[in-house]
């Protein structure tokens, strides 16, 4: 009995010394941050505590992505039919841009952005061969872009309604006109256990000002424009290649579209088209987000290379060799983002050591 005490004792320090020496390399890592923003922008860097706090959260997310990212690195590597073509930088903190992270995370932190929230704020990390380092791109998920809308807007909605429309339901626009002032709907489920396919959804926008309520309405076709191109099927549904006794077959995967419908139309909702943005609350952090979700946009139409080539982690270049693209002869991961259902290439956050950052 007491060398189970013992034992449990002496986990529980190694688990409290971890978490100490993390939240270690957490501050001295927001102080690199600091001291690499302060080099790209002139004056002292303005930040609060809780700025401060945010940043440090930043490393812990984006310190698990780049674990996961290396070990998907190894593992591709291994699998390689020809490994001339094996990536030999390693994913670490000493490989990634750090001056361009530091002005990302400083200026996300000033939106207030937490990447410790579900679905807020993600990191991605891409290869670029240019370099020879990784840039860490960081993605608003749909509750980031939420309080994104919220933040900017000439006004915020008092409440937001979504609803996915099945075919068994009853859905009624009322739309505004000469003889109704406030645009409303009528919404029944008249199968809650069975309600039949998915045939569209809708927000429904409130104001304090009722005559401003807006109701936004999506049929399939609309949300399916929406879905990404290389969308998973663990989360969209249809049909998935998967590996049996060492081959290749395809097979039907409900997934979850009801999820992926929902927040797609989130994503609509909040956008700046049914939220307009407020120039005088517009200010140098959010046209720096617009300016980097450009710079994104460029990557992301790099994909259909990563996947041709069942890469692990995008090159933001096109010089990839032809020959390594072929397929590996194992089973490859299939790593998506849990905002859209995209197969991109971070995976699980992984929690074994690698190599001290330099900072």
């Amino acid at each position: 009995m007491a060398t189970a005490k013992q034992e449990i004792v002496t986990k529980q320090n190694g688990e409290l010394q971890n978490r100490t020496a993390q939240l270690s390399t957490s501050e001295r890592f927001t102080n690199k941050v600091m001291q690499e923003f302060s080099g790209s922008v002139a004056g002292a860097v303005q930040v609060t505590d809780y700025q401060r706090s945010l940043i440090q959260g930043y490393f812990i997310i984006i310190d698990r992505a780049l674990k996961s990212a290396e070990e998907e690195r190894v593992r591709k590597n291994s699998s390689n039919r020809d490994h001339q073509y094996d990536n030999q930088l390693p994913v670490n903190w000493n490989t990634v841009n750090m001056n361009d992270l530091a002005l990302d995370l400083v200026h996300y932190a000033r939106m207030g952005l937490d990447m410790m929230q579900d679905n807020m704020l993600f990191p991605i990390p891409y290869k670029n061969n240019k370099r020879g380092c990784y840039d860490v791109t960081l993605m608003e998920g749909y509750n980031g872009i939420r309080y994104i809308a919220e933040k900017y807007a000439v006004e915020a909605p008092s409440a937001v309604t979504i609803e996915v429309v099945y075919s068994t339901d009853t859905f009624k626009p009322i739309k505004k006109s000469k003889d109704n002032r406030i645009e409303n709907y009528e919404f029944e489920i008249n199968n809650a256990f069975d309600r039949g396919d998915i045939i569209g959804g809708f927000a429904y926008l409130e104001f304090s000002d009722p005559t401003r309520n807006e109701l936004v309405i999506m049929p399939m076709k609309d949300i399916l424009k929406r879905k990404p191109k290389y969308a998973s099927a663990n989360f969209w549904g249809g049909k998935q290649t998967v590996w049996e006794n060492g081959k290749k077959i395809e097979v039907e995967n409900e997934g979850w579209l009801d999820e992926m419908v929902r927040k797609t139309i989130i994503r609509e909702a909040f956008s700046a088209k049914h939220l307009p943005r407020d120039p005088k609350k517009v200010d140098d952090n959010y046209q720096y987000m617009k300016m980097r979700e450009a710079r994104y946009a460029e990557i992301e139409a790099q994909q259909e290379i990563n996947a041709n080539a069942n890469t692990v982690i995008i090159d933001t270049t096109v010089s990839t060799p032809a020959a390594a693209l072929q397929e590996s002869s194992t089973p490859q991961a299939e790593n998506v983002d849990l905002g859209t259902g995209e197969v991109t290439t971070a995976g699980t956050a992984a929690t074994e050591a690698v190599d001290e950052p330099d900072f």
